[in-house]
């Protein structure tokens, strides 16, 4: 204020005397004159500032306030008002001393006052929380968060009404992006405003009379601002494994601060609120286009998947199949990054759930991998022209469907036995068949495009069955998925046929023998391999009995085909090593040793068009088989022989064993017309030693023959759907209720009312009978029930007896079908328990 003038009048150097005096005695706490007259509660509260504001708050007089707003808590609301507004006038004043000391006696008064009154006291603390945020000066915000924090962690015994904080959620995010330039003020600010959206999530959570914080209003500022921070951290080389095991020195860093808070966050949200977190975060990958990157999205989920109850997975999953599928027209690079996302939750999904939908897991990534399959084959998602762009675009959608396919697989490995079965008979039913689906939605790149979509499916299938173990093959393998899966071995695609190999592997193998057979070798001892080896149970043999034959044929016409290569000879040689240890009783061997020598015969016919690869390839296989057949029989004799061959053939023809044809450049000659005589198994020697051991001589003694009906066209069919229509076409031919089908009757209405009219009647005469004899045995003496019953238990003793008589030794079939039963072990000449095959045989 200006100084009057020399010449001014005493009265007004009085009234400025008294104005600057008064100015003093206010800062002091003291009202003039009028000093005796304040309430106490301001007097209390003037006197806990000092006269220099660096000596801080006045302990004594703190203690006093304290005891009064204790004593008296209808005063709160009249202390906390009087605090704001000097607060107020401070900070308009600069006077950020006194600032402090406020804010510091309203954090003591809040955390020693828990009564009824706090509402109102707290509505001033805020108001003053609020001024300081508001203010420019990074200091006045820190203090300012830092009061709001300890306030968050005050548990108050009565609830708000009126209360709002959407203020502190807008301000806190706002801190959250600062852009100070001074970079370590930058860092407090930021690492301030997450702590601040902490003490908002804290205190409102668990309030439901507050305004509910996971509202898309709230959560949309929330989740953004957190993840800003965690993004700057991204490539930080030393992260704590845990947030709760981080240092000091990380504590203050703000990414770890930021995983804390968006942890705490995500571990409060229920059931109903889980979608509101997580829809921020897919909108926010997609805004700063996050997902082609990976490590980010799957960072986000993995902290997402482990912070909210494990129950809850399956809504993540969810939404993540749901973005999936908005994002079907977004680039590769994207829906790749989304599958990759989907890949990691479901790993970490197991051990919680991955929901009742599973069904809809399964269907939308296969309509993605069918979608990829047209963009790569058409590019019809971009329109490119340019043949470069379509060729990166191309391989991007390989590696989509890569991903795809291996998101599928960990989906599978998280769902027990039966949902795992379900998932293979889904994915059966998706693969296109030309001719004989034709409710499948065409695709729009043509017959290379439905061959690809079998091959990507059936590679699905191929990561499904990875690791299946099932003690009861009939329930695991129904013919509902082994007929289709075995129809597709029929098809001249070579991939398709490994493919269908490589799944009938995974689906026999239950004891981890599969990579013994990895390689075809004719070793002398095959206790080196250390096979697991149990004894068949009774539904083992049932399913052998049920599509035995069929595997049998699909391994002949396998062998048959031209087109396969060693890739698939390896293959069938596993096929036939899991039967023997996993599914072999006597009769299944037997017919194993029958299909090996017709092997060998195949490879000796000249009116088989194959050449001579594949010629030396099925010898070759007959004799590893053989070789290893021979030593699980334990049959002296019988491994005698086929050593003996095997001997022969590497001093006169080496290409005839897997030694010198499963090798990157093998030696074969020009032509097989002089393989006769010492190098061949013969089928008679063989029958004879076994024989000799208890085996069914008359069975070994006939050549196996596979079962042609009208299949035998297969070598030149040109599609699968040509191959099914065929296979419905003989069925169909063949039915005996064609042979006896009748020219129908013409319907009348006479016939429709007599038909009726006898049905009636028929029910009439049943309930007669049914009442006769329920009377019968009501009222009859004990001795006629029992002669009634013993002479139907006589008439149903001699027709079983019929029907053993027919079926206990039927002759032996010439198509290679077992016709009989358990019976055989009747004719053998040794006792069950002598047979040689104990290890494969139960009976």
């Amino acid at each position: 204020m200006p100084l009057p003038a020399p010449d001014a009048p005493a009265s007004q150097r009085l009234a400025l005397d008294c104005r600057t005096l008064l100015d003093h005695r206010v800062g002091k706490g003291v009202c003039g004159c009028c000093g005796a007259l304040r309430p106490r509660y301001k007097r209390l509260v003037d006197n806990i500032f000092p006269e220099d504001p660096e000596d801080g708050l006045v302990k004594a007089n703190m203690e006093k306030l304290t005891f009064y707003a204790l004593s008296a808590p209808e005063k709160l609301d009249r202390i906390g008002a009087y605090l704001s507004e000097r607060l107020s006038r401070d900070v308009a004043r600069h006077r950020y001393g006194y600032v402090c000391i406020a804010m510091e006696a309203l954090d003591q008064l809040l955390m020693a006052c828990h009564c009824q009154s706090i509402n109102l006291f707290v509505e001033s603390f805020l108001k003053m929380v609020r001024k300081l945020l508001e203010s420019d000066k990074p200091s006045l915000q820190i203090l300012g968060t830092n009061s709001f924090v300890k306030f968050a962690n005050i548990e108050e015994d009565t609830p708000s009404y009126h209360r709002s904080y959407d203020f502190f959620v807008s301000r806190f995010s706002e801190m959250c992006h600062s852009s100070f330039e001074d970079p370590d003020i930058r860092t407090k600010i930021r690492m301030a405003g997450i702590r601040g959206l902490q003490g908002v999530v804290r205190k409102t959570v668990n309030d439901e009379l507050q305004a509910n914080i996971w509202d898309p209003q709230h959560m949309d500022k929330i989740v953004p601002s957190l993840l800003f921070n965690l993004q700057s951290g991204e490539h930080s080389e030393s992260r704590s494994p845990s947030p709760l095991q981080a240092t000091e020195k990380e504590k203050e860093s703000p990414v770890e601060l930021t995983e804390r808070c968006f942890r705490e966050l995500l571990g409060r949200a229920a059931y109903g609120n889980i979608k509101n977190a997580v829809t921020p975060v897919l909108m926010h990958l997609d805004n700063h286009s996050l997902w082609e990157g990976k490590t980010f999205a799957v960072c986000c989920f993995k902290i997402i998947m482990y912070s909210i109850q494990s129950q809850h997975s399956h809504l993540v999953i969810q939404q993540l199949l749901g973005h999936l599928d908005a994002n079907s027209k977004n680039s590769a690079k994207v829906r790749a990054g989304i599958v990759e996302v989907l890949l990691e939750a479901a790993a970490i999904a197991a051990s919680g759930s991955v929901g009742p939908t599973v069904l809809e897991v399964f269907n939308t990534l296969l309509r993605q991998l069918r979608l990829s399959v047209d963009y790569e084959l058409t590019g019809s998602y971009d329109g490119s022209t340019n043949i470069g762009t379509k060729i990166i675009k191309a391989h991007e959608e390989r590696q989509l469907q890569e991903a795809v396919i291996r998101t599928i697989g960990s989906f599978a490995n998280t769902l027990p036995t039966y949902q795992r079965s379900e998932v293979m008979l889904f994915i059966m039913g998706k693969i296109p068949v030309p001719g004989n689906y034709p409710t499948l939605p065409s695709t729009g790149s043509g017959a290379e495009g439905t061959r690809m979509i079998q091959i990507m499916l059936l590679k699905s299938l191929v990561q499904v069955t990875a690791g299946f173990q099932t003690t009861n093959m009939l329930t695991a393998l129904p013919s509902s998925f082994l007929e289709p899966l075995l129809s597709f071995s029929l098809t001249e695609d070579p991939e398709v046929r490994l493919l269908v190999l490589q799944i009938l592997l995974s689906l026999i193998d239950r004891h981890d023998n599969r990579p013994k057979f990895s390689k075809i070798s004719s070793i002398s001892d095959i206790s080196v391999l250390k096979l697991k080896v149990d004894k068949c149970s009774r539904q083992d043999n049932l399913f052998m009995k049920k599509h035995g034959q069929h595997l049998y044929r699909h391994i002949y016409l396998g062998c048959k085909e031209p087109s396969s290569g060693r890739q698939h000879y390896e293959t069938l040689f596993a096929l036939l090593g899991l039967l023997s240890v996993e599914l072999a009783n006597e009769e299944v061997v037997v017919d194993l040793i029958r299909l090996a020598l017709a092997l060998q015969d195949l490879a000796l016919s000249t009116d088989e068009a194959l050449p001579v690869y594949n010629r030396c390839a099925v010898h070759a296989l007959a004799a590893a088989y053989l070789n290893l057949i021979c030593q699980l029989t334990t049959v002296p004799a019988f491994c005698q022989h086929i050593h003996e061959v095997i001997e022969v053939r590497q001093k006169e023809s080496p290409y005839l064993l897997p030694e010198d044809v499963f090798i990157d450049n093998p030696k074969l000659p020009s032509s097989l017309e002089k393989v006769e005589g010492e190098v061949l198994f013969l089928q008679s020697k063989i029958t004879e030693v076994l024989g000799g051991s208890g085996y069914n001589t008359e069975r070994l003694a006939t050549p196996y023959v596979p079962q042609y009906t009208d299949e035998d066209r297969l070598s030149k069919r040109k599609s699968i759907g040509e191959t099914v229509s065929l296979q419905v076409e003989v069925e169909s031919r063949n039915s005996p209720e064609k042979e006896e089908r009748t020219p129908a009757e013409e319907i009348t209405f006479e016939t429709l009312k007599n038909a009726i009219v006898d049905s009636v009647g028929m029910e009439e005469q049943e309930r007669e009978r049914r009442r006769q004899v329920v009377e019968k045995f009501q009222k009859a003496p004990f001795e006629e029930i029992a002669a009634h019953c013993g002479a139907r238990a006589t008439l149903l003793q001699s027709k079983l007896n019929q029907i053993f008589e027919i079926t206990i030794r039927p002759p032996p079939s010439p198509s290679g079908t077992i016709s009989s039963g358990y019976g055989q072990s009747q004719s053998r000449s040794v006792p069950i328990y002598e047979m040689k095959f104990p290890d494969l045989c139960v009976y």
